[in-house]
C-alpha cells in the first residue's frame, strides 16, 4: 500500500511539472529574430527539473506528454513540430537525468546541462537536414545554409537559458518535490 502511495505521489508531482511546462508554453514565447518560426519558450524548464528530480525516464514521459499536447493541441506544428521538440528536450533530460542520477553533484549537474547543451545542438543540426526539407519544403541545401547562422545559435541559446534557469531553481524546487517545504528552508540557509 505505502508503494502505491509514493507512485500516486509521484504522478501527481510528474502531473503537475507537466502542467507547469504547458503554462509556461502558453505565457512565454519569444520569436528567434534570425528566424520567427523558431521560438524560445522555457516550457524545457519544469522538464529538466523533472529529469533531475526523478530520472531520465520521468523527464522523457513529461517531454513526450508536453510535445503531444503542443503539437496537437495548442496549435503548434503538428507531426514535424512534435518530432523536432520531442527529440531537442528528450536528448537533454535523458543526458542530465542519466548523468545526475549517477552522482548528484553540484558538479555533476554542472557537467550534465552542459552536456545536454552540446549534444541537442549537434543533434539538432542533424535532424534540421534530415526532417526539416521533408515537412517545411525547402531546399536541403538552403537548410544547410541555415545551421551556423539559426539553428546552432537559436539551439544554444535556447537550451543554454533553460539550463541556466534549471541550475539556478532545481534546489529550491527539489525540496518540495521530494520532501517538505523545511526541507527548502534549510537547504536555503
Amino acid at each position: 500500500m505505502n508503494e502505491n502511495k509514493m507512485t500516486t505521489a509521484k504522478l501527481a508531482k510528474l502531473a503537475m511539472m507537466t502542467a507547469v511546462s504547458i503554462v509556461l508554453l502558453l505565457l512565454i514565447r519569444i520569436p528567434w529574430p534570425a528566424a520567427p518560426f523558431l521560438e524560445y519558450d522555457p516550457a524545457d524548464l519544469p522538464i529538466y527539473i523533472t529529469a533531475f528530480a526523478f530520472g531520465p525516464y520521468e523527464g522523457l514521459v513529461v517531454t513526450l506528454i508536453v510535445c503531444l499536447i503542443q503539437a496537437f493541441g495548442l496549435g503548434g506544428s503538428g507531426i514535424y513540430g512534435f518530432i523536432m521538440h520531442f527529440i531537442a528536450t528528450g536528448i537533454v533530460a535523458v543526458a542530465i537525468g542519466t548523468m545526475y542520477k549517477r552522482n548528484k553533484t553540484k558538479k555533476t549537474a554542472i557537467k550534465a546541462l552542459i552536456t545536454g547543451v552540446i549534444v541537442t545542438t549537434v543533434v539538432m543540426c542533424i535532424m534540421n537536414i534530415l526532417v526539416t526539407p521533408a515537412f517545411m519544403g525547402a531546399p536541403r541545401s538552403a537548410v544547410i545554409a541555415m545551421i551556423p547562422t539559426v539553428i546552432i545559435p537559436f539551439n544554444l541559446v535556447k537550451a543554454g537559458v533553460n539550463s541556466l534557469l534549471t541550475f539556478i531553481l532545481y534546489k529550491r524546487i527539489s525540496g518540495l518535490l521530494h520532501g517538505s517545504a523545511q526541507t527548502v528552508k534549510k537547504e536555503e540557509n
